[in-house]
C-alpha cells in the first residue's frame, strides 16, 4: 500500500495566502443554476430535494389526469439554501434527464402587469438551455416528437447536426416532419408544434424560440419559418401568453415531465399599478397554472415549486382566499417544507467538498482534507446552526495559516501581493459580473480627481436612484467634468443570461430616470458576438450605442486581471499588513489604474460603432453531403437516413 503524496506545505500555504475560495461563497445566483453549480453536500436539506424527486415520480406514474400537475412550497431564511438546493435539483436533472427544468427568479419579472408574458420568455428561454443529452431542453423535446413512432429513434445531437444539412437538400423535410408528428398530436397547436421542431436547425433555432417567447420576428425569418407573424403590443402579448404557455406545456409534458421552479417571489418594492406585490402575483400565477394546465394521463406531469421566506407563507401566501395556498403545496397537503440550518455534521461536509474542489483546480493535495480548519473547530461553530451563507462566511474568515514572514517594505510586500492574486485564473472570475463591477469600482475609487481622457473623475457612486427601479442593474455611476460638462456614466457588468443583458440594456438607455448622460456596457465580445441580430438585445445595445451615445466594452483578461488583484490585496490588507492608504499610494505611483486600458476605455469617448454580431448565416458554408439519397417514401429520407 502506497502513501499518497502530500504537496509541500509552502505551496499549500501560499495557495490559501493567495486565494480564498470562500468569499462570496455563499451568494448563489441564477448562474450557478445553470452553470458549473457549486459544491453540494447533499445531506443538507435532502429532505427537500428528495421530496421533490418524488413529486416528479408521481406525476410521471399517475394514471390520473387530475394528479398530473403538483406543487411543492420551500420555505427558508435568507441565507439558508434556497438557490443552493435549487442547483442541486437543477444539475441532478441534467444528469438523469427524468425531467425539464424551468427556472423562474423572481428579480427577473421587472413589470408585474405582464406576468404571463414575462414567464412564456422565461420558459422559452430556460428551455434553451442544456438539458440532459448535451444539446438545448427544446431539442430534446423535438427529437422525441421527431422520432415517435420511427423504428429507428436517432439521438437529439445526430438530429440537430443532420437537420440543416436535410433542409438544404430538401426544403419540404419542415412540412413532412410536421405532417408526420401531427398524426400523433392533432389537438396541438400546429405553429407551436411546428417552432419546437424547427428549434433541430441550428441556424433556424434562435428564431423559432423568439417566436415561442412571443416576441416578433423580421418578416423575412417568419416567412422562412411558416409561422404567423403578427405586429402585438405588450398588453396583446399578456392576453395571449397563458393560451401560449398553455400549449407549450401540455405538448412539451407528453414527452418528459418539467419541473417549473419560482425562486426568491419575496421581491421588495415591486407591485402591479393596482398595488398588488410580487408575491401575491406570483402565487396567483401558480393557481392559474395549476387550474388550467390540461394533462392527460399520458403526459409526463409538471412540478411547480414556489420558494419564499417563511413569513411571505405564513402572512401573505397561506391567508390568500380562493385556494391558492391548496395550489402551491398541493403535493405537501398545504404544509411547506422548512429548510433546515446548517449542523455540526454538514459544517464537517461543507468545508469538506468545497476544499475538495479547491485543491482539485490548484492541484494540491493537503496535509488532510479540512486543512487549515480543524474538524473539531467546523463542528463547534455548526452547533450554532448558522445559516449556509453564514457557514461559509465562517470558513472564509478562517481560511488563513499561521501568519508568514513578510518583507518589511510595504512596497515590497505590495508586490509579493499582487504576484499572488494575479494567479486566479481567469476562468474563475469572468463570469462573475459582481465580481468584475466591484474590481472597476475599486479601481475608478484610486482615481478621484484626476483626469483620464479629458474626463475629471470627482465621484463614484453605487447609489442608483430610484433604486427600485434600477434593481441593481447598473452597477455604479461615475460623476466627473469634461470641458466644461458634467458627465455622468452608468456602469453596468453583464456577463449573464440574455434575459438579465435585456433588463440591464433598459435602464442604460433610460438616462432620464436613471441621471445619466451616457450609459455604458461591460461585456465579454465573446457573448456580444453571440447575440443575434433580430433579437429584443441587439435592438436594445443599437439604441444605446448609435442613438443614446452609449457604449460597449470588451473584457480582455490582461485588462481586468490587474483590477481584480488591487481589489483582492485591498480586502486582503491585513493578510499583507498593508493599510488602505499605503495601497491607494502605491498603486498611484505605479499608475496602476491611471493606465489601465479598460478603465480608460469606459471614460473615453464613445466610437459610436457597433460591435460585430452573429449575421445569421451560421450553417451557409458548411460542406453539403453528396451522400444523401434524394428519394424517400415519407419526404423525411435526408433526415432520417
Amino acid at each position: 500500500m502506497t502513501n499518497t503524496p502530500i504537496s509541500p506545505i509552502e505551496a499549500v500555504n501560499a495557495a490559501i495566502n493567495s486565494h480564498n475560495p470562500f468569499i462570496n461563497a455563499g451568494i448563489v445566483k441564477e448562474q450557478d443554476v445553470w452553470g458549473k453549480g457549486v459544491p453540494d453536500v447533499p445531506t443538507l436539506n435532502a429532505h427537500a430535494s428528495n421530496q421533490v424527486f418524488k413529486a416528479i415520480e408521481f406525476v410521471r406514474k399517475s394514471q390520473s389526469s387530475q394528479d398530473k400537475v403538483t406543487s411543492i412550497a420551500i420555505t427558508a431564511q435568507q441565507g439558508v439554501g434556497k438557490t443552493h438546493l435549487l442547483s442541486r435539483i437543477r444539475h441532478e436533472l441534467e444528469k438523469v434527464g427524468c425531467a425539464l427544468f424551468v427556472y423562474a427568479g423572481g428579480n427577473n419579472y421587472t413589470d408585474l402587469n405582464f406576468v404571463k408574458y414575462q414567464f412564456q420568455q422565461t420558459l422559452a428561454d430556460s428551455l434553451s438551455k442544456t438539458g440532459s443529452q448535451e444539446v438545448m431542453q427544446w431539442q430534446e423535446i423535438a427529437a422525441a416528437m421527431a422520432n415517435e413512432g420511427r423504428e429507428k429513434a436517432f439521438t437529439p445531437a445526430e438530429l440537430v447536426k443532420k437537420f440543416d444539412k436535410a433542409y438544404k437538400k430538401n426544403k419540404d423535410v419542415i412540412n413532412n416532419l410536421q405532417k408526420q408528428v401531427i398524426k400523433h398530436k392533432s389537438d396541438a397547436d400546429p405553429y407551436v408544434l411546428r417552432a419546437i421542431l424547427w428549434t433541430l436547425s441550428e441556424t433556424q433555432a434562435p428564431y423559432a424560440i423568439k417566436w415561442l417567447s412571443g416576441e416578433e420576428l423580421a418578416q423575412s425569418n417568419a416567412d422562412e419559418l411558416g409561422l404567423p407573424n403578427p405586429s402585438k403590443t405588450n398588453q396583446d402579448r399578456e392576453a395571449e401568453a397563458l393560451k401560449n404557455i398553455q400549449q407549450i406545456l401540455n405538448l412539451v409534458g407528453y414527452y418528459n415531465s418539467i419541473v417549473i421552479c419560482f425562486d426568491e417571489i419575496d421581491v421588495k418594492n415591486n407591485s402591479t399599478e393596482d398595488g398588488f406585490p410580487t408575491e401575491s402575483i406570483i402565487a396567483n400565477f401558480v393557481k392559474i397554472l395549476h387550474d388550467t394546465l390540461e394533462n392527460s394521463a399520458l403526459s409526463q406531469g409538471v412540478v411547480i415549486l414556489t420558494v419564499m421566506l417563511p413569513e411571505t407563507w405564513r402572512d401573505k401566501v397561506n391567508s390568500i382566499q380562493g385556494g391558492t395556498p391548496d395550489r402551491i403545496s398541493k403535493f405537501t397537503q398545504r404544509k411547506p417544507i422548512d429548510l433546515k440550518f446548517v449542523s455540526a455534521d454538514s459544517m464537517v461536509q461543507l468545508a469538506t467538498v468545497w476544499l475538495r474542489d479547491y485543491y482539485t483546480l490548484k492541484n494540491l493535495i493537503p496535509p488532510h482534507p479540512l486543512y487549515p480548519f480543524e474538524e473539531s473547530n467546523l463542528r463547534e461553530y455548526g452547533k450554532n446552526k448558522p445559516t449556509v451563507r453564514e457557514a461559509l462566511r465562517w470558513c472564509a474568515d478562517n481560511f488563513k495559516v499561521e501568519e508568514e514572514q513578510l518583507p518589511g517594505d510595504p512596497v515590497q510586500r505590495f508586490e509579493l501581493a499582487f504576484t499572488r492574486e494575479s494567479e486566479l485564473k481567469f476562468e474563475e472570475y469572468i463570469e462573475d459580473s459582481s465580481l468584475i463591477a466591484e474590481a472597476l469600482y475599486f479601481g475608478f475609487n484610486t482615481l478621484k480627481g484626476q483626469t483620464l481622457e479629458e474626463v475629471m473623475i470627482q465621484e463614484i457612486t453605487k447609489d442608483i436612484l430610484p433604486k427600485s427601479k434600477n434593481n441593481n442593474f447598473i452597477n455604479f455611476k461615475i460623476i466627473g467634468n469634461e470641458n466644461g460638462k458634467e458627465v455622468k456614466i452608468g456602469v453596468a457588468v453583464v456577463q449573464d443570461s440574455q434575459f438579465t443583458l435585456n433588463a440591464c440594456l433598459k435602464r442604460l438607455n433610460d438616462y432620464q430616470t436613471f441621471d445619466l448622460t451616457r450609459g455604458c456596457l461591460v461585456r465579454s465580445q465573446f457573448k456580444i458576438k453571440q447575440m443575434k441580430k433580430t433579437a429584443a438585445t441587439y435592438s436594445l445595445l443599437n439604441e444605446l450605442i448609435l442613438h443614446k451615445g452609449g457604449e460597449n466594452v470588451d473584457l480582455i483578461e490582461d485588462q481586468i486581471r490587474p483590477l481584480i488583484a488591487i481589489l483582492a490585496i485591498s480586502q486582503k490588507r491585513q493578510n499583507y499588513k498593508l493599510t488602505e492608504e499605503q495601497i491607494f499610494d502605491i498603486i498611484s505611483k505605479n499608475n496602476i489604474t491611471f493606465d489601465n486600458v479598460l478603465l480608460r476605455e469606459i471614460l473615453s469617448d464613445p466610437s459610436g460603432n457597433m460591435p460585430d454580431v452573429d449575421d445569421g448565416l451560421g450553417g451557409l458554408f458548411d460542406d453539403e453531403d453528396d451522400n444523401m439519397p434524394d428519394v424517400d417514401d415519407d419526404g423525411l429520407g435526408d433526415l432520417f437516413g
